[in-house]
């Protein structure tokens, strides 16, 4: 499970180091894994920011998707940035990732980033725009515990 904030900083060609934390989880997944490949990311666009999902969390995630409906326009729309965009990044033998530009591009990506855990994923941030959702969620964190505390979610 991917969990923590770690921040980085990315270099012009658009490589960074995965934190150790993660990449610790990966490689020790690939020993478990019937694929053996947990050396491939697939990232691409969420709200604000980037999503790095393992491959094999990926492929479980692509089959649910494949499931919804494919004439509703809204699955159309999803389908269109969310599977369109991905990219499949491989961790090279010094931990780290090359993000395509055009991925960058999209999250607002440019030197400064933050790694954010999110258990069977992690998110990819430009830091500058982690500290603005931050900030909001930080001021309505008692309002949402709240509301997931309905949901049988205590803390």
């Amino acid at each position: 499970m991917f969990r923590g904030r770690f921040f980085h900083t990315i270099d012009d060609k658009g490589r960074v180091a995965i934190p150790s934390r993660f990449r610790d989880l990966l490689l020790s997944a690939k020993e478990t894994s019937a694929s053996k490949d947990n050396t491939t990311l697939v990232i691409t666009n969420t709200e604000h920011c980037l999503a790095a999902y393992p491959l094999d969390e990926w492929q479980i995630l692509e089959q649910r998707i494949a499931t919804l409906p494919q004439f509703d326009p809204k699955v159309a729309a999803f389908r269109r940035i969310f599977i369109g965009c991905a990219q499949e990044c491989t961790i090279d033998s010094t931990g780290r990732i090359l993000i395509p530009s055009d991925l960058r591009n999209d999250a607002g990506i440019e030197k400064e980033i933050t790694f954010v855990g999110q258990l069977q994923k992690f998110e990819i941030w430009s830091t500058s725009r982690w500290n603005q959702m931050f900030q909001q969620g930080s001021d309505q964190f008692t309002q949402i515990a709240t509301e997931l505390a309905s949901r049988g979610i205590g803390l």
